[in-house]
């Protein structure tokens, strides 16, 4: 059987105009076709009650926490700051709960942009509300060029499992306006960009995590480092089966 892999769906707010009602769950196509393309079966969850997070973990192998709006700053114990962006508590309180089951049952996890974000927040670190409170930040994190190209490079340390999957030097596309502030325990960062701005975390002692800032499901189909990701979180899924 092929790796089932998990995507907790984002919400679309507005009416849409098919079915004309609001909170439509939703996955973005690229993702779901990245996943498809590396070999792997995609499942769409649902935003739920946090409580039924632990019933989802017999349906997948490995899981994506993937790009959308910011996450409450009420998890990282502060009050929205004045440029926060849209949040929706309740995909917050869902995925949170779903990370913390799937860190504990071992399950391979991967984290892409608000996703990386989220791991961060949910295993007790933090992020900068807008990258204007972070010192370090000099380059251009939320590209004006289209989406599946790439805007700015980023540095991957040669020790990280990212390095085997990227090179030393990736090009990388870019489109958030948070980052990491305190990285949670567990977690260490394996990339940042020339400004020191972090690009990806990994577990620290293990394989089950790798997360990464920007949106390679928007460039795996030209872009080989871009599809190595998926590959190897499907690699990573089929060794916990």
């Amino acid at each position: 059987m092929q790796p089932r892999i998990a995507i907790p769906a984002d919400t679309l707010t507005e009416a849409t105009n098919i079915i004309n009602e609001r909170n439509a769950a939703f996955a973005p196509r690229p993702l779901i076709e990245a996943v498809l393309k590396s070999g792997g079966v995609p499942v769409i969850f649902p935003s739920v009650a946090p409580e039924l997070a632990a019933s989802y973990l017999d349906l997948f192998d490995g899981i994506i926490f993937a790009g959308g709006a910011d996450v409450d700053p009420t998890f990282f114990n502060e009050e929205p700051h004045l440029k926060l962006g849209p949040t929706y508590l309740k995909r917050d309180q869902f995925e949170v709960a779903l990370l913390k089951e799937a860190v504990a049952a071992d399950k391979a996890i991967m984290g892409i942009c608000r996703g990386m974000q989220l791991i961060n927040i949910a295993l007790g670190g933090s992020v900068y509300q807008d990258l204007s409170e972070d010192p370090r930040q000099t380059l251009k994190h939320s590209q004006d060029a289209p989406g599946n190209l790439p805007s700015h490079h980023i540095n991957v340390a040669p020790e990280s499992r990212l390095f085997k999957l990227t090179g030393r030097r990736a090009y990388v596309n870019s489109r958030h306006h948070q980052a990491l502030h305190q990285i949670a325990p567990g977690l260490h960062v394996t990339a940042s960009a020339d400004d020191q701005v972090p690009e990806a975390v990994e577990s620290v002692s293990s394989d089950q995590i790798l997360a990464v800032q920007w949106h390679p499901e928007n460039m795996f189909k030209h872009d080989p480092s871009s599809q190595n990701l998926f590959a190897d979180l499907l690699q990573r899924a089929a060794a916990r089966r």
